[in-house]
């Protein structure tokens, strides 16, 4: 028998990353459609308002104990997840990423035995498409997605690639990403100020600048741009002093902008005029979503599931091309028409198949299908 409303347990990495982003997003949907959402992580994710009705934090201390030779999170998130499901009677475990969160969720689901909650895994990519090809972690996420109740995947591209790494004898669902845009807090004209731009044509790149994102194909691009106004923001969700010394070699210090850390991206998508992405593989591409959500064009390679999200509404390149990326983004600026067109079906399409309306029903279903 259906309930109006579930306790949903939501455990994710806190940091800029799609993971984090859409877990927090998906929370706040569901906890503003009346069901009450634990969000569990080592810190509070960046875009959660704890304010919010139905929003609850729970803090998992990483365990430093002179036992282990290195700190541990799994055990300490499985101890938090059981006890916080027999407290407030939850009724699902979402896990985004196989590992270390599922991997936690079956522990708890041991520890608490019959009134264990279901477990629904969400996978988005790096869980299984890289540690999944290392022989450390690849038993443990066999067994995460087997033991799951339900496993998702963001794209097709990502559920077809999990099947040819895992034997497994279950479906996968594809749910895709969707994307809430929120207001900017200030203006294009104040946040360009701001980056010492005034009527330059400025690329924004937000990702979590791991080796899978390619930063240095990113610079490599920028290097090959024939216009001499354009200019890169880089939101990164991490470190940028690996890439310091290409980025002198390229000659780049003074075309380049990097911000690290920051949560306030919609101020800096309102500030941009294309999204530019040079990952060799995404499983989905949130940051694109939320450039096309932004009407801006998305300049990126055809890898993964990214044409599964930018459709044809923007031309995308093959991957490693550089030299054709840097032709596009010199085709965007010199055509002023061809970029407003970009933007304009870039934004038709994030409201056709990416919004809130359209994903989170179909999780909403798919928890109660493992209910049921």
């Amino acid at each position: 028998m259906e309930r109006a409303r579930l306790n949903i347990g939501i455990a994710c990495f806190p940091l800029i990353g799609g993971s984090g982003i859409l877990a927090t997003a998906l929370g706040s949907e569901l906890a503003a459609r009346g069901h009450q959402v634990h969000f569990f992580s080592y810190a509070r994710p960046v875009r959660l308002d704890l304010s919010m009705q139905g929003i609850h934090f729970h803090r998992v201390d990483v365990a430093h104990h002179s036992l282990f030779p290195c700190p541990d999170y799994t055990l300490p998130l499985a101890v938090r997840l059981a006890e916080v499901a027999r407290d407030s009677g939850l009724d699902v475990f979402h896990m985004h990423y196989a590992v270390p969160h599922a991997l936690a969720a079956c522990l708890a689901d041991q520890m608490l035995g019959d009134s264990a909650p279901r477990i629904v895994t969400t996978l988005h990519g790096t869980d299984t498409t890289l540690l999944g090809e290392n022989p450390a972690y690849r038993p443990a996420i066999e067994h995460a997605l087997s033991h799951s109740d339900a496993v998702t995947a963001v794209s097709q591209s990502l559920k077809e690639r999990t099947l040819k790494l895992f034997p497994l004898k279950r479906e996968i669902d594809v749910i895709r990403n969707f994307f809430v845009a929120r207001p900017a807090s200030r203006t294009r004209e104040d946040v360009r100020a701001g980056l010492g731009l005034t009527n330059e044509y400025l690329l924004l790149h937000m990702s979590n600048v791991r080796p899978l994102k390619r930063i240095d194909l990113l610079l490599r691009a920028m290097a090959l741009v024939r216009s001499p106004s354009v200019r890169l923001l880089i939101l990164a969700g991490g470190p940028m002093q690996p890439y310091a010394a290409l980025l002198n070699e390229l000659s780049l210090q003074q075309r380049v902008v990097i911000r690290e850390n920051t949560a306030a991206v919609e101020q800096y998508l309102a500030a941009a005029d294309a999204g530019i992405y040079t990952s060799e593989y995404e499983s989905f591409g949130l940051g694109i979503l939320e450039t096309m959500f932004s009407a801006k064009p998305v300049v990126a390679f055809r890898v993964g599931g990214i044409p599964e999200v930018v459709g044809d509404t923007c031309p995308l390149y093959e991957f490693p091309d550089v030299h054709a990326m840097a032709s596009g983004i010199d085709s965007l600026i010199e055509k002023p028409e061809f970029h407003r067109e970009c933007g304009r079906s870039a934004h038709a399409r994030a409201e056709e198949h990416f919004t809130a309306k359209r994903i989170v029903p179909l999780y909403e279903a798919l928890y109660r299908r493992v209910l049921a």
